[in-house]
């Protein structure tokens, strides 16, 4: 009886592959601009502090505008997508985004510039969310870690691209130009989702749970809090930043407390009592937080101890983008064929050996001693993101795929967030200076070394995490290895 539905599904998959792949095209592109939003704008504020004389602390608001609307946002519009529609609210939010990406290219001046940027982010946050979510209902369960390589893939070419192409952008055209770009990738985005994703199911309007306003609110509140806590002062940590985590703490406690009694909560706290889903999301936020030490520390590795110019840092860090680009989607089906527990694991272990070999690596050994444990990280937490969240929505009710989307995403978010502020000290205090931009090349060495020594010590946590999780969940079900 297996055999013959598996083979059911196959033909049926087969003969729905066409829209199958330009539904895949639609959610790919809708992530490539998502993640593009997020990069593209970094390379650009030396001149938009130029154009609006503007201070580079005022500018920066730019990109927290938009990495705040993101963060504060994601799981409540996974949520709304799953109570209204989520074809109507990825078709909303990507209409929001192109609309938003025009309004930010015809800015007059920077807050009007910043406001705009704060809706792009919102409408970033919805095709972010609603883009796994689509994975179950568009893809057969079978080829679900291929669906999830590939939007992985679609992320980083985004991240990677961003720097490069802002830069063409602005030398060519202008900085208006890296904004007005995303219009018609967003309206052909917005074609084929509308062309090609399933229909939403019609819901009886009686028994339709209700959206849950009070917990979004406070949700939204406690992570713009915890968001800005983080960011705030860009690495000083003062009272106004000990403030906004106390908030946040608060918040959490509120939250908590809310969604207990809310009839229709935004998140349902028992999601939490599944060991699978709680581990996964603490792996992916503390996978993150590592993956942010790359990025921190990297910049600084090569200018200050190795010595490179500006243009040949740019291009050794887009190796990393470029080797998580090439790897989602092989790595996708690797988790199809062999398990997305085993994936995980080999993800994780890989991480922490390119954590480690960079912990020991000496400045003598040059790029190449760099690089090759970076690629070995990157390309590792490729593979863990990709079976991680394969895992996690392979198996997600169909009710509840956009708030768990939502979660995941916002689990990566806050490690990333995390790892700016928390590495970034743990990088600045191993190389024993307040002004890293000025620190002797030893220092920022020894910086290195240390930082990294910590990411592995994270990584191994997360492994703990991986295997603890997985013994949890076998015993919760009954299955006996």
């Amino acid at each position: 009886m297996t055999t013959i539905n598996a083979g059911r599904d196959t033909a049926a998959a087969e003969a729905m592959a066409p829209s199958v792949r330009w539904a895949l095209t639609g959610l790919s592109l809708s992530m490539l601009l998502s993640s593009l939003g997020t990069s593209v704008a970094n390379v650009a504020l030396p001149t938009l502090a130029h154009a609006f004389t503007a201070s580079f602390q005022q500018v920066q608001w730019i990109v927290l505008a938009y990495l705040l609307a993101i963060t504060t946002v994601i799981v409540s519009v996974g949520r709304l997508g799953d109570l209204i529609g989520r074809r109507r609210l990825l078709l909303a939010g990507i209409l929001l985004f192109t609309a938003a990406s025009v309004l930010c290219g015809l800015a007059p001046g920077l807050w009007s510039l910043i406001a705009a940027r704060a809706a792009q982010g919102l409408g970033a946050a919805i095709m972010m969310a609603l883009t796994m979510a689509f994975v179950g209902e568009t893809v057969p369960k079978a080829r679900t870690g291929s669906a999830m390589g590939l939007l992985g893939t679609m992320s980083a070419v985004g991240t990677a691209l961003g720097p490069s192409l802002g830069g063409a952008l602005i030398s060519g055209l202008g900085w208006r130009a890296i904004f007005l770009v995303n219009a018609p990738l967003g309206v052909l985005a917005f074609f084929l989702a509308r062309r090609h994703l399933p229909a939403d199911r019609q819901r009886p309007g009686t028994g339709r749970p209700r959206f849950d306003r009070v917990g979004t609110l406070l949700l939204a509140l406690t992570l713009g809090a915890y968001a800005l806590a983080m960011t705030w002062g860009h690495g000083s940590f003062g009272a106004l930043n000990a403030t906004l985590l106390a908030a946040a703490v608060v918040g959490v406690g509120l939250f908590v407390r809310a969604e207990a009694s809310a009839a229709s909560p935004l998140i349902r706290l028992t999601m939490f009592r599944d060991p699978a889903l709680s581990a996964s999301l603490a792996m992916s936020a503390l996978v993150s937080t590592v993956m942010m030490a790359t990025l921190v520390v990297g910049p600084f590795y090569l200018a200050r101890t190795l010595g490179l110019h500006e243009a040949l840092v740019g291009l050794v860090l887009s190796v990393g983008p470029l080797v998580a680009a090439l790897t989602g989607v092989p790595a996708g089906r690797i988790a199809d064929r062999f398990g997305a527990h085993r994936m995980t694991i080999l993800g994780l272990v890989a991480m922490t050996a390119g954590s480690l070999a960079l912990s020991l690596t000496p400045a003598s050994a040059g790029v190449r001693g760099y690089l090759v444990p970076i690629v070995v990280i990157t390309a590792g937490y490729a593979v863990f993101q990709t079976a991680n969240n394969t895992a996690v929505m392979t198996d997600v009710p169909p009710d509840r795929r956009g708030v768990v989307s939502g979660m995941l995403n916002l689990s990566r978010n806050l490690g990333l967030i995390t790892g700016a502020s928390v590495m970034g000290a743990v990088f600045a205090l191993a190389a024993a200076t307040n002004d890293l931009t000025t620190a002797r090349p030893e220092a920022v060495a020894t910086g290195m070394r240390i930082t990294f020594a910590v990411a592995a010590a994270l990584i191994v946590v997360a492994l703990v995490i991986a295997v603890g999780g997985r013994a949890l969940a076998q015993r919760r079900t009954g299955r006996v290895r």
